[in-house]
């Protein structure tokens, strides 16, 4: 089978989003993602989430590896699109009140704490 290109932004992601959209409770989250998922992709996913609200905590990027068992390649990737992404999980973390320092610029020595400053 021949590998499909990747463009994320068309209509069959859109559709996705507003599925997700139409979801009310954390509740009808679950039950829809499950569905939707492997437990894998859901397990990543929480991961990638647990990552940014650790780096906003002000977590070094081997501190945030070891607890949640990741590669500090892949903390560093996750941080990499908090820094430089969409905004999407700026947008997240502002509206979920998570405790960060003004202008979060993470680190990208994966060995000291992750700067947000």
């Amino acid at each position: 089978m021949p590998k499909r290109s990747i463009d994320w932004n068309k209509r069959k992601t859109s559709d996705l989003f507003e599925a997700v959209l139409a979801l009310k409770t954390q509740d009808e989250c679950r039950r829809f993602f499950r569905d939707l998922c492997t437990l894998e992709e859901i397990a990543a996913l929480a991961d990638r989430w647990q990552m940014v609200k650790m780096m906003v905590q002000g977590y070094s990027y081997r501190d945030i590896s070891a607890k949640l068992k990741v590669s500090t390649t892949t903390v560093a990737r996750v941080a990499q699109w908090f820094t430089r992404g969409e905004e999407g999980y700026r947008l997240v973390v502002k509206r979920l009140g998570l405790t960060r320092l003004p202008e979060a610029k993470i680190s990208s020595n994966h060995y000291h704490h992750a700067s947000l400053h």
